[in-house]
């Protein structure tokens, strides 16, 4: 098992701007539009400006497991960070009686969730088994822990790699090891028959985004109230359609959403030759989009950790560093890295925005 001590701790840069704004002052209420609707009515807000320069939180700090960061987010509260990977390939986990290879762990859609401090020391882990393939999850928090939102029921694709067909939350056990169907999982369908079902949380709204596809082809995200979609009524603020600009021809990597706008993250690690000479450049966008209209507002190369070894663009989420006092939320960008060709365990680092306009 992985040492629970971060590799390379960069300094920390909190509050760089002065003058922020209460999360009460970032957005306004939504009011609800009937279901499937082309409009929406969700209330202006402000959104990040793309533009800005992105800021180093951490710098390839060790997770979990061995294997690339999917998906990560925040508990503002408690002031944890929740990142989810695939199972590495040998480990043996409670109850089971023999090791899997890395292959049969992504088929299966056994995932690891690793509880982290904000100085980025791992202070927890758990074992999802059959539930997807991470590409983005939620945090809810309560008391001094938190409820996870995720996919869950996992299916494998054609590329044998297993995503969710249903939606879990589970409140976070150290330790514990979870199946779709275990007592501590409630699971929600709020689109049958539709399949790569995943979730964010916006933590300044408390809303939550339902990303899936239907009918094998055409990608949806619908935004909801926390509170009324844990209840199990599935009755969405906005529902889109995924843009091309961040579908046709790019490499989906992770989303999140505040406000009035769902931001998006694409692209793909970086190539090398034999001898380990980088032969590509960044190609990782993150694309802003009006919920209310399902229109791109801006697109933006980032280059954002960019001397990192191998660099793959690996989730967003919203981090409001602190909760009871006036601040700036930030827009962060996770990605994966390798020390070299040679050596392949993965490192995580996260970078921000946060100029709001």
């Amino acid at each position: 098992m992985k040492r629970e001590t971060p590799g390379h701790l960069s300094r920390r840069r909190f509050l760089r701007r002065a003058g922020g704004l209460t999360a009460a002052a970032l957005v306004g209420s939504a009011a609800l539009t009937q279901a499937g609707t082309a409009s929406a009515t969700v209330a202006a807000s402000k959104r990040f400006d793309l533009t800005d320069g992105s800021d180093e939180w951490f710098r390839e700090i060790l997770l979990n497991e061995t294997r690339i960061l999917q998906s990560f987010a925040f508990d503002n509260t408690n002031k944890h960070l929740y990142t989810a990977q695939l199972v590495q390939a040998g480990r043996i986990l409670p109850g089971e009686t023999q090791a899997y290879t890395g292959t049969d762990r992504a088929k299966n859609g056994d995932l690891c969730i690793t509880r982290l401090d904000w100085q980025g020391y791992v202070i927890g882990r758990m074992y999802l088994k059959g539930f997807g393939h991470g590409v983005s999850i939620g945090v809810e928090p309560s008391g001094n822990s938190a409820y996870l939102w995720t996919e869950s029921d996992s299916v494998p694709d054609s590329q044998n790699n297993g995503y969710g067909t249903k939606i879990a939350r589970f409140k976070f056990a150290n330790g514990a090891v979870l199946r779709p169907d275990s007592f501590q999982v409630t699971r929600y369908t709020p689109v049958p028959g539709s399949d790569h079902n995943t979730v964010a949380v916006d933590p300044v709204t408390s809303r939550i985004v339902h990303r899936h596809r239907i009918n094998g082809t055409t990608w949806k995200l619908s935004l909801y109230d926390l509170a009324t979609f844990k209840a199990g009524t599935f009755t969405p603020l906005a529902t889109i359609t995924q843009p091309a600009a961040v579908t046709d021809g790019v490499t989906f990597q992770g989303y999140t959403s505040m406000g009035r706008y769902l931001y998006t993250l694409d692209g793909t690690a970086y190539t090398y030759d034999t001898d380990g000479k980088q032969t590509s450049t960044s190609n990782t966008y993150v694309t802003s989009i009006d919920w209310n209209t399902g229109s791109v507002v801006e697109r933006r190369l980032s280059n954002a950790g960019q001397s990192l070894f191998y660099r793959e663009p690996e989730g967003l989420a919203i981090q409001i560093p602190d909760m009871s006092t006036p601040t700036v939320a930030r827009l962060h960008l996770g990605f994966g890295s390798e020390e070299s060709l040679s050596q392949t365990d993965k490192k995580a680092s996260f970078y921000y925005k946060d100029l709001l306009v």
